[in-house]
């Protein structure tokens, strides 16, 4: 194999890929697929990845047949570089290809100077050795949970909605200086491109404090066929991240997004059973580098992806 850049000419092969790779292995596990709705869904993620982060997608490709056998997505950061999502062929998982492409993204972040930052499912062992093997410490751990909107809304009391609005790109420094102050990351291009919305599936919501000026939180949401989910977002508090999940969901209605919440907020998670939230999965943050604990409560995504 050989590894190259995405080209444009890629970007229904990569789709096709993660379509595939991705209910493949959900279904060798008697899962329902993942992705719904043929593979021209995962499009999504071509075009919204390569409209963050051009050029910042290493594939593998067989030299033989020249069929692209995996892909990997990265996304660097002020303060770090996240890997995206990883996908192999099915009919080349075994030959050491993910690592080759973890191993690119870094090198990449090794040049930079940077940690990486991924976030991953606890159900795939194999990528968990994976990601350990090369260095990636798990940090954290998070319920993948989902509620059902009704079609007319979610009808619930959460104390301070009333302070959550719309975001706009005036608030996208308080959203930055928020998050270096509870994650310690940065990546404000991530905020705006959410808010500006060229792609019209993005919703973002910022809760403002209850006196003086600034945020005390906020959280952004996808709709599309093949991403549903709200994040990503921080907040000081559980009840400030209940305010923001409340307020995100009801821009889903009628769908069914999933989002993540720290294993650790048992307050936040029971006020979530009580709306009727299920649980599908469980994810660990891991970090390669430097890392510092969160100081509130984080609510990460597959899209961007950051740990």
């Amino acid at each position: 194999m050989r590894l190259r850049t995405l080209k444009p000419d890629d970007y229904d092969a990569v789709a096709s890929l993660i379509y595939e790779s991705t209910n493949r292995w959900y279904a060798a596990r008697n899962s329902g697929p993942i992705f719904t709705g043929g593979a021209e869904t995962c499009r999504v993620f071509t075009d919204v990845y390569e409209a963050l982060d051009p050029g910042c997608c290493v594939m593998a490709e067989d030299e033989a047949s020249g069929q692209i056998i995996g892909s990997c997505f990265y996304h660097p950061r002020e303060t770090h570089v996240s890997l995206g999502i990883m996908n192999v062929h099915p009919d080349f998982f075994g030959r050491s290809i993910a690592r080759e492409l973890l191993r690119f993204v870094t090198d990449f972040a090794d040049r930079a100077g940077k940690p990486v930052r991924l976030v991953s499912s606890a159900m795939n062992l194999d990528s968990f050795s994976l990601y350990t093997r090369a260095g990636f410490v798990p940090r954290a751990a998070f319920q993948d949970m989902y509620i059902p909107v009704p079609a007319d809304g979610l009808s619930v009391h959460v104390v301070a909605v009333d302070r959550v609005r719309p975001a706009t790109l005036a608030d996208v420094d308080a959203m930055v200086e928020l998050e270096m102050e509870i994650a310690h990351i940065s990546r404000a291009k991530d905020f705006r491109y959410f808010i500006e919305n060229a792609a019209r599936i993005w919703h973002v919501s910022v809760l403002e404090r209850a006196r003086g000026r600034g945020i005390d939180g906020f959280l952004a949401s996808v709709n599309h066929p093949g991403s549903n989910m709200l994040g990503p977002g921080v907040a000081r508090t559980q009840a400030d991240a209940a305010a923001l999940i409340a307020a995100e969901l009801n821009h889903h209605r009628g769908r069914r997004p999933v989002f993540l919440v720290p294993v650790e907020c048992g307050e936040l998670v029971k006020q979530l059973y009580a709306w009727g939230a299920r649980n599908c999965e469980l994810h660990f943050a891991q970090v390669r580098g430097k890392f510092d604990g969160f100081g509130g409560v984080v609510m990460p995504t597959f899209m961007p992806e950051t740990g």
